[in-house]
């Protein structure tokens, strides 16, 4: 008896250090991902208006491949029945490096004058289709495999110190990226600037393949009885279902101006890569000073009320948008009220998703709700697109109409959903925060003393 516990001992100690071992090398692999996407995905709108797309090119370009990416989650949620969540991820990753390469070869197109019109709808079907539908089926099974590895009383710590460090990298890359472009631009070869781009992001993606393969698995099957059809999912409307329809509604709401900000810098502000990569890479570094804040408050306050911060900044930075036109006020204004409400975002809806839903049920939670969000973004990217292309106005530019209804819907969408949401985990109440319209000056004191206690906590 002794000897068996000693070896169910052995055993649990020798898992820990595989998932210890695990979390480090997903940031190493994160890490060049990131560079890989700031290389590449980053850079697709400005390669589109490159080789001759319009608004409407643009706004369908962010629109479906928010509805394809979700459609692979789908897709992928079924594939793990059958496959390992490893294979998975790494078939993904295979696919999308191969159409990558392909899109290389549109910038050769481009370069000779050959299919010119034709040129927008091929990129917007391998990038927003192929390229999206490929990451979807990989992304559902990293987001379990994950949930596996990461213990729970430390996710929010964790995901916010691995999205700093690979945010670092994918900074890094996208600025230097940009005095590429800009080179090349003034060399009169800016679409050979691209595919140089986006042949070193390849190679960065490949990197990011090769060490998937050497993070640990643990051992995963789908119970008889984990599968319901969306429109259980859809008709069930609880705490789950309600988040679920708050990020859709409010991702429609964003995608009404956010494709279009790169729009707005390169045509209308009439910007250089170089000032555009400043400027949009920003919110990012915002993004890294404030996420280990994000994560400490995630582990101590729970998630909603990262949420609520979020859903408070954000329809500040389209507002922004209308009347700033400086870049340097862009990145100080807009940039940093981007950074704070992204992180706070991202770090809410992965750690509520994971308290909420059952490691059996979380893949199938994940594709319904990114289906749901794709629609969003399907029709918020539509909707943006047409307003801006074939809107007539005489009161303010079409672009900045789509960025005030952008920010007026955000607001609304907020209202309706976030007070219908609950936390799912006991938490700590904000002792010293708080909101009291009858004495200002006290509301501003002891909030003032909360976040100094927070970002400064006694011992």
């Amino acid at each position: 008896m002794r000897g068996k516990k000693e070896g169910i001992l052995e055993d649990s100690k020798k898992v820990k250090r595989l998932k210890e071992k695990a979390m480090k090398t997903s940031i190493v692999e994160g890490s060049t991902v990131s560079a890989g996407i700031s290389m590449t995905s980053s850079f697709i709108t400005p390669f589109a208006l490159a080789i001759g797309a319009n608004s409407f090119h643009i706004g369908l370009l962010s629109s479906l491949s928010g509805i394809a990416g979700p459609l692979g989650q789908f897709r992928g949620s079924k594939l793990m029945e059958k496959y390992s969540r490893k294979s998975l991820v790494v078939i993904s990753k295979s696919l999308s490096i191969f159409m990558w390469l392909t899109i290389i070869g549109l910038a050769y197109l481009s370069s000779r004058g050959l299919f010119g019109i034709y040129l927008p709808y091929v990129l917007i079907l391998i990038y927003s289709v192929l390229i999206e539908f490929a990451l979807g089926i990989g992304y559902v099974a990293w987001f379990s495999w994950m949930g596996d590895i990461v213990p729970q009383n430390i996710r929010g710590k964790y995901f916010a110190n691995r999205n700093r460090i690979t945010g670092f990298f994918g900074l890094v890359f996208f600025l230097g990226s940009a005095f590429l472009l800009d080179f090349f631009k003034t060399k009169g070869y800016v679409l050979l600037g691209f595919s140089v781009l986006f042949f070193i992001g390849t190679v960065f993606r490949f990197s990011s393949r090769q060490l998937i393969t050497k993070i640990h698995n643990p051992r995963f099957k789908e119970k008889d009885g984990y599968y319901f059809s969306f429109l259980d999912f859809v008709k069930r409307y609880d705490n789950y279902g309600k988040f679920a329809f708050y990020q859709a509604a409010f991702y429609f709401a964003v995608m009404i101006s956010s494709p279009f900000f790169a729009v707005y810098m390169l045509k209308d502000l009439g910007f250089s890569y170089t000032t555009f990569t400043f400027v949009a890479i920003s919110s990012t570094v915002f993004y890294l000073i404030f996420s280990s804040l994000a994560g400490r408050f995630s582990d101590k306050y729970g998630n909603v009320k990262l949420l609520y911060i979020s859903a408070v900044l954000f329809p500040l930075v389209p507002m922004l948008w209308i009347f700033l036109k400086n870049p340097i006020a862009l990145i100080f204004f807009p940039g940093l009220i981007s950074g704070v409400a992204n992180v706070a975002f991202v770090i809410g809806v992965t750690n509520f998703t994971y308290a909420s839903v059952s490691p059996q049920k979380r893949g199938l939670c994940l594709a319904y709700t990114s289906i749901l969000i794709g629609m969003g973004v399907l029709f918020g990217g539509l909707i943006g697109g047409i307003l801006i292309q074939y809107l007539h106005i005489t009161f303010m530019k079409p672009i900045l109409f789509a960025f005030l209804l952008s920010s007026l819907l955000m607001i609304i969408v907020s209202f309706f959903f976030l007070p219908k949401i609950e936390e799912w985990e006991k938490i700590e109440k904000m002792k010293g925060f708080c909101i009291d319209l009858h004495h200002p000056l006290r509301t501003v004191t002891s909030d003032f003393k909360w976040l100094r206690n927070f970002v400064y906590p006694r011992s």
